[in-house]
């Protein structure tokens, strides 16, 4: 009966170890300098800063969004017009209208569609092969590195 017992006391203290240990409020103090072996503090020494050149990124303090707010807001008075929001638009359907009559045909919509199929067509037949039509996939791109931060100097440079 005392194994039960004992054991019942056991994974209570681990159940509130755990909880103690997850739900705790403390936080370690990383600038607490260590102790040498005669019991005074040793030096905290800083990390040696970085050169000026080191081709760190600059933080901005401008947001995404701001961003994008400017890009919209050519005039810079802090107000977007219908037509600075459609600007954009107009120079995209610009490119399109080959003609320029104000109006959209299907060949000039589908123009670089049309250009694509040419170009996949090697044998110039009027179909695509299975290995013709593969040369059209779209491109992926390749994943960019999450940081381009320098590598850490050590001891041994």
């Amino acid at each position: 009966m005392w194994r039960y017992a004992a054991g019942s006391v056991a994974t209570l203290l681990l159940v509130a170890a755990g909880w103690l240990i997850f739900n705790g409020q403390a936080r370690p103090d990383p600038l607490v300098p260590a102790r040498t072996a005669a019991g005074a503090p040793a030096q905290v020494t800083e990390p040696a800063p970085l050169p000026e050149d080191a081709g760190l990124p600059e933080a901005s303090a401008r947001t995404r969004e701001q961003k994008r707010f400017d890009r919209y807001d050519k005039d810079r008075n802090a107000s977007i017009t219908r037509e600075e929001y459609l600007a954009s638009r107009r120079k995209a359907f610009a490119k399109l209208d080959v003609n320029g009559d104000g109006r959209l045909s299907f060949d000039e919509w589908a123009a670089r569609t049309t250009q694509r199929f040419a170009e996949a067509d090697r044998d110039r037949s009027g179909t695509l092969t299975a290995a013709e039509f593969a040369t059209t996939a779209p491109k992926r791109r390749a994943a960019r590195p999450a940081c381009r931060c320098p590598q850490p100097v050590t001891a041994d440079d």
